[in-house]
């Protein structure tokens, strides 16, 4: 089992000591953003940069996958939570860390039972759409933020447009003036110089000059007192009608977790060259979570973005996290008076740089490039987690991921072999429109296992292969079994109304390169019977077809072409696709 703080040596202590003050500079001022985005109080931000931290660092089987609450995960907080509880209050605040424990303890079964494939149905389009969704709302919160504008920040994408616009004539001056320039710092700080915290550069700035001017005396909103002090060991008591309410979005929460997480892992560990567990990621997760949750805090995933900051400073190991959470504990016991006075508009500003890339329009721009179908599924997610909120938004990205693989299930490549007259060349090449791939035999190839989606689509399209070579040209069909790796009970009751047809016409059926492994569950569905199994398709072919005539196998060995001056036959179906081999 890997040590904690793999990767760590006396060569690299130090620069990763100066990363984990780099990871203090960024996570303090977005963690505190993102609370305010979730709807709680400052502290439950930077109570998640400790034990949840320290806890996760420890455990995780990544060497640089930074785990926080990000956006998306604030954002899904504040929608789920939000019909449950006023936010800001302490009901509000319980109900947040029980998700979070829910969300831990889902993480924990997906690592103890292996279930970390289930997010693979989050494809890429469904996360652009559905992380884009939640980014939209979220700026329009930072937007009303940055101009002085109060909306309801627990409210739905269109109450909170209509707020923002109607109240447009309340905006205020100063806030408007704060935010221009956090927001031009950020943006040309991050171009020109983009080893420099700008998120902290611009709270102090932005702090120094309302302390200055006496700005919050104007209208400007600041953050006000954050208690001092570390985070307390507690535990949520809600009732058991308000757990169960949780548990939707404390799925959707890990989903998206565990598409993201587990992704970023994976890519970093590879650039990076070591190994990773994804089931040890998973439980560092839930501990990270179940942590959270018990420490006033709420839930917590995978920062994309400080996971990238930490790789440009070198970091190579979990040290710096270590670093952040003894820094986070050092300013809550020492420095919460420095917070007070941080401006809302500087905070909403920070935010609302940090989300811009999330909004996906770069990825929705690729996708209707690349894939119009896929550009839809990601559409239709943003649009319903926009509209209608993020528990419908992700049930839908469930059943969008389900159409998206029924769709590309039950169309197959299925490929009638061409003949080759090459005796040591093997018989995978497609064969042209209504050909056979010997005299009376056709070789059909099926590339996927045969199940409820594709058994139907399968067995019409090789009656149309046989009956497109002409009447009375097919005694014999072989089924290249090669891909089939698995049947169910719709497929073989598709494959035995095939079978029936197959003798109805006279035609024989016979299989080849059959797997091992798929050999039992074939015959025990009725797949197999009693048809004749060939190693190869060329001993099907050899043991199947007629023997050729003398002149052509004169032909053969002077190396002449042969020639087929049987006419040509009807059109071949559309269902036998071309191959790739």
């Amino acid at each position: 089992m890997q040590k904690p703080l793999a990767g760590l040596t006396r060569r690299n202590i130090g620069r990763e000591l100066l990363a984990g003050v780099t990871l203090i500079a960024i996570a303090i001022p977005l963690n505190i953003g993102y609370a305010q985005i979730a709807g709680l109080p400052a502290t439950a931000g930077l109570y998640a940069l400790i034990v949840p931290t320290v806890l996760y660092a420890l455990v995780v089987s990544s060497r640089q996958v930074v785990a926080s609450p990000d956006a998306a995960a604030a954002a899904l907080v504040a929608s789920s939570v939000g019909g449950l509880a006023v936010a800001g209050s302490a009901d509000y605040a319980m109900l947040a860390m029980a998700q979070a424990i829910i969300s831990g303890v889902l993480f924990v079964l997906l690592a103890v039972f292996k279930l970390g494939f289930l997010a693979n149905f989050l494809s890429k389009p469904i996360l652009v759409g559905f992380v884009g969704g939640l980014a939209l709302g979220i700026l329009v919160s930072q937007v009303a933020k940055m101009l002085g504008v109060r909306i309801d920040s627990g409210g739905e994408f269109v109450e909170k447009s209509v707020q923002l616009v109607t109240g447009l004539s309340t905006t205020n001056g100063w806030s408007v003036l704060i935010s221009v320039v956090s927001v031009a710092v950020l943006l040309l700080g991050r171009r020109w110089l983009p080893a420099v915290p700008w998120a902290l550069v611009v709270l102090v700035l932005a702090t120094m000059a309302v302390v200055v001017t006496g700005a919050d005396q104007a209208g400007v909103d600041v953050l006000g007192e954050v208690p001092a002090g570390p985070p307390a060991l507690t535990w949520p008591v809600i009732s058991w009608t308000e757990w169960l309410a949780l548990v939707p979005s404390a799925i959707a929460l890990t989903m998206v977790t565990v598409a993201e997480g587990l992704l970023v892992a994976r890519s970093y560990a590879e650039k990076r060259r070591y190994p990773t567990s994804p089931d040890r990621d998973l439980l560092a997760f839930g501990v990270a979570n179940i942590a959270a949750g018990a420490s006033a805090s709420f839930a917590v995933g995978s920062s994309t973005s400080r996971t990238a900051a930490m790789d440009q400073a070198g970091s190579r190991t979990q040290l710096p996290s270590l670093v952040m959470a003894a820094g986070t504990l050092l300013l809550l016991l020492f420095g919460t008076a420095l917070l007070a006075d941080i401006p809302s508009p500087a905070i909403g500003a920070i935010v609302a740089v940090a989300i811009l890339p999330l909004l996906g329009i770069g990825e929705l721009r690729a996708l209707w490039r690349l894939d119009r179908f896929e550009f839809w599924i990601a559409a239709t997610c943003f649009l319903v987690t926009l509209l209608i909120g993020s528990i419908p938004g992700i049930l839908v990205a469930f059943v969008l991921a389900l159409i998206n693989l029924a769709k590309r299930a039950s169309t197959p490549a299925i490929d009638v072999l061409a003949r080759n007259d090459n005796p040591a060349a093997s018989l995978l090449d497609e064969a042209g429109p209504g050909e056979t791939t010997a005299p009376g035999v056709v070789v059909v190839r099926m590339a996927a296992p045969l199940f409820f989606a594709n058994g139907t689509v399968f067995a019409e399209s090789v009656k149309r292969a046989v009956t497109g070579a002409g009447d009375g040209e097919v005694h014999h069909v072989v089924i290249d079994m090669e891909a089939v790796t698995d049947v169910d009970v719709t497929a073989a009751e598709a494959f035995e109304g095939l079978r029936t047809w197959l003798a109805q016409h006279d035609i024989a059926l016979a299989f080849s390169r059959v797997r091992s492994g798929a050999i039992p569950r074939l015959r025990r569905f009725g797949i197999l019977g009693d048809a004749p199994v060939y190693p190869t398709n060329r001993e099907a072919v050899a043991a199947l077809a007629p023997p050729p005539h003398w002149l052509d196998r004169v032909r053969t060995r002077l190396g002449f072409e042969r020639h087929d001056d049987r006419p040509a036959s009807p059109k071949r179906p559309d269902n036998i696709a071309r191959s790739s081999n």
